[in-house]
């Protein structure tokens, strides 16, 4: 059936979504959520999109077709352009989605038809909705985590090296700034070894390494581009989701982010196919712990630890874990520029302690993996040298930035002071992360708030804890209503041993 294009002027919010009149439904035989093919011959276009209906024609009349941007942008047409409309039905893979809600265990190649259709945009949200919830209440095993990590890893690009080690780092998150990554990878890379980082941007954080990095340098750079990155520094520091690295896993963290659904062997598989996308050889995951934090005790950190290492050897990765303080703030700065500001401050000697002492601990992990001997020396040696530091600002100028870093910061800010002297008991973490988004961060890129106290520290009453940045009156106001809601800091007095169970860290 040939179909004319009505440009509805709207965005489908990434689904590729069609809508048709009554009428030509009823002669393709097609109810709203069916699927059908749309083809542009002349420019050799095609894709399947999800249907809708306008059951009383207000809009799309018969002979029409209303196409969202998403659409239009892929299939190269305009408004009163014709398209060929083909029925296909549902995809076969939908009832393997069926069974695995029916707690059925799902084959390799059953797997892989489900991931292949993903990425064809055969299913509708609601769809993949049923499959995250499948992988939820029903668990994949382990065999199955490992057959959908393989599939997600062939849905997209993918780098390949001739090198012995490559290595790579994750960190599970859940707590605020932490940028690690952008500390690690430069030394690393100073000492000779490969690391192609590739990081993602914030969902419900203030910001992502992505999202820091990109106040330094371009992060959205081409398969080609971050090839050639490597090839001359050992490292890139870039946004995964601009090379279509394991491009299923993007549609199920769309489906999976707006119920909070992380289905274990789901989050196992996204963060490893991910690894073995970019030809990482060894891999650290870093899993903080305590609380407020994704993981709220060291018994349930460990116990998804194991099955890191365990998918790692069935993928053939050597993967170590490591698990960390997340009771707190790592670092300082909670925001893409503040967070920068402490990553330059270590690079060049100093920074937060905390900062710093978690990414050399970090590092020297990675290196011990593979065998290096005397590793902490060496990544002190990179670090307090400036061989680290130069490696970065190599790595920025490379990906399209200045090495002549210059930071802008927020215009407004407002010093939030302790109320009354005592120790610093508990920092919320989750608090702490509203406030900064709330006063316009990751957005804006010199929005969020500068830590002035840690955990274990005394303040005097009147002291700053710590500053809220932001860049519009209005959006300061609203962070400062946010503090004044929420209990960020929690001042008492304890003894000093209450601390010592902080701060450590420890490998599985």
């Amino acid at each position: 059936m040939k179909l004319r294009v009505r440009d509805v002027d709207l965005s489908a919010g990434g689904n590729l979504v069609v809508i048709i009149s009554r009428a030509d439904a009823s002669l393709l035989d097609a109810f709203a959520g069916d699927r059908v093919l749309v083809k542009n011959s002349a420019a050799r276009k095609e894709t399947t999109a999800v249907i809708d209906i306008d059951v009383e024609n207000k809009r799309i009349k018969k002979g029409e077709i209303g196409i969202f941007e998403e659409l239009l942008r892929l299939l190269e047409v305009k408004d009163k352009d014709l398209v060929d409309v083909t029925y296909t039905g549902h995809p076969k893979s939908l009832q393997y989605i069926k069974d695995k809600l029916d707690g059925k265990r799902l084959s390799e190649s059953q797997i892989r038809e489900i991931v292949n259709d993903i990425v064809k945009n055969k299913f509708s949200d609601k769809e993949l909705t049923y499959f995250v919830s499948g992988c939820y209440t029903k668990e994949l095993s382990l065999k199955e985590a490992a057959y959908l990590t393989k599939a997600i890893v062939d849905s997209g690009n993918k780098l390949f090296f001739k090198a012995k080690f490559v290595l790579d780092k994750h960190c599970v998150g859940g707590i605020p700034n932490n940028r690690t990554t952008m500390i690690v990878t430069p030394i690393i890379a100073s000492l000779g070894y490969i690391m192609p980082k590739t990081s993602s941007r914030s969902i419900t954080s203030p910001a992502g390494t992505a999202d820091t990095m990109e106040v330094l340098a371009p992060v959205d750079l081409s398969h080609n581009k971050i090839s050639d990155v490597i090839k001359k520094s050992n490292a890139c520091i870039v946004w995964g989701g601009s090379m279509n690295l394991a491009a299923a896993d993007d549609y199920l963290i769309r489906v999976r982010h707006p119920l909070s659904l992380d289905p274990e062997g789901m989050l196992l598989a996204s963060i490893l196919a991910k690894k073995k996308a970019v030809g990482a050889t060894h891999v650290m995951i870093d899993i903080p712990y305590g609380y407020q934090s994704k993981f709220s005790s060291f018994k349930e950190a460990k116990k998804i630890g194991r099955k890191f290492v365990a998918l790692g050897k069935l993928l053939k990765m050597k993967v170590r874990v490591v698990y960390t303080d997340g009771s707190q703030p790592v670092g300082r700065g909670i925001g893409p520029t503040l967070e920068a500001t402490d990553v330059l401050s270590v690079l060049k000697g100093g920074g937060p302690k905390d900062l710093r002492e978690k990414s050399i601990f970090l590092a020297t992990e990675m290196l011990k993996m593979i065998g290096v001997k005397h590793a902490e020396d060496k990544v002190l040696d990179s670090l307090d040298t400036g061989k680290a530091y130069k490696k970065f600002l190599q790595i920025v100028e490379l990906q399209g930035g200045k090495r002549k870093i210059t930071l802008q910061y927020a215009k407004y800010s407002k010093e939030i002071k302790s109320k009354k002297t005592g120790h610093v008991i508990i920092i919320n973490n989750k608090g702490i992360s509203k406030i900064a988004r709330i006063a316009g961060a990751p957005e804006d890129k010199a929005a969020g708030l500068y830590l002035r106290a840690k955990k274990g520290e005394i303040v005097k009453k009147g002291q700053v804890l710590f500053t809220v940045y932001s860049e519009s009156k209005e959006k300061l106001e609203s962070a400062l209503k946010a503090v004044s809601d929420s209990e960020t800091f929690v001042i008492g007095n304890l003894p000093k041993s209450y601390f010592n169970r902080f701060n450590l860290f420890k490998r599985n």
